[in-house]
């Protein structure tokens, strides 16, 4: 019997991982630097403070000032790496969200979430652990945490919903012409 010709096999290309690790690099930098051109994650405004709960000391505004201003009030500090993205995008929508939520900033508006304030901190919510290595002021000892809880506790109440949707506690608010600076 005839047998059929073998085909001659090609050569198995090697595999130059320094190459595949080169262009990889590449790559990647050439991305890193297209996505500084999304126009997402730059819009690092401060508007003005209108208005701020009637805090029940000035020891609880000092405690949610460090844990809580930067992503819930109008008073955000914006670190250098928050003009760089992808970092950048996380950090706005995390004050975009804050704001939306609760704002210290504009308590003459109806406020969102005031019903979780003190849960989210008793619970170990806020701030949220990803903000607290390059926040290390927001970082509160066990004794702080409750000295927050306390007073968000005095200055929010248990938390009734009035019509408007904010809470009853803590309606009479601080105008902003007379806060500490």
């Amino acid at each position: 019997m005839d047998s059929a010709p073998v085909k001659p096999t090609k050569p198995r290309r090697k595999i130059r991982w320094k190459k595949v690790i080169t262009w990889g690099a590449v790559g990647f930098v050439v991305l890193a630097v297209l996505i500084q051109f999304v126009p997402y994650g730059r819009n690092h405004t401060n508007p003005p403070v209108t208005m701020e709960p009637a805090w029940d000391s000035p020891r609880t505004r000092e405690l949610a000032v460090r844990a809580c201003f930067d992503c819930h009030s109008n008073e955000t500090t914006w670190p250098w790496y928050s003009n760089v993205a992808p970092i950048s995008w996380y950090t706005q929508r995390d004050v975009d969200e804050g704001r939306a939520d609760i704002n210290f900033s504009e308590w003459d508006r109806p406020q969102e979430e005031t019903d979780e304030i003190v849960k989210s901190v008793r619970d170990g919510e806020m701030p949220p652990w990803i903000y607290l290595p390059t926040h290390p002021d927001a970082r509160l000892s066990p004794a702080e945490r409750q000295a927050l809880i306390q007073g968000l506790t005095a200055t929010f109440g248990p938390g009734t919903q009035d019509q408007r949707g904010s809470s009853l506690a803590g309606a009479v608010a601080t105008p902003a012409s007379s806060l500490p600076e």
